[in-house]
């Protein structure tokens, strides 16, 4: 079966720093493009990150930009979010998922983890 695992979610304060991970199992990890959704209160959930099957590309939400970093490592099975300059705007659940053309593959989704940033 098909499995994500998120990790590294915490309070934190406006400017501070999280590195989220996602442990991927049942799936060739290393054959699919990866994203990181997230989901506020009362929000749509949303794509904010992906990065392509060999981590040389990535896309980012213009809100995360210059902000957010995706990365992956293949033999792990393991994708990153660095997320620094943390906003109370990013305060969400974090969930990942394989990505096509920026459309979810794999359900169900995995637990998520939990980013508060306060004010």
């Amino acid at each position: 079966q098909v499995q994500f695992v998120e990790s590294g979610g915490e309070l934190v304060q406006t400017g501070g720093s999280l590195r989220l991970s996602c442990a991927a199992s049942g799936l060739t990890f290393s054959s699919y493009a990866m994203g990181w959704f997230r989901q506020a209160p009362g929000k749509e959930r949303e794509l904010v990150a992906t990065i392509n099957w060999t981590g040389t590309t990535t896309n980012y939400v213009d809100s995360v930009k210059g902000r957010f970093t995706i990365s992956r490592d293949n033999p792990k099975n393991t994708l990153y979010l660095q997320m620094d300059s943390l906003k109370p705007e990013d305060t969400a659940l974090y969930f990942c998922n394989a990505v096509v053309r920026s459309l979810a593959v794999f359900e169900p989704w995995g637990q998520g983890t939990q980013v508060t940033v306060s004010s």
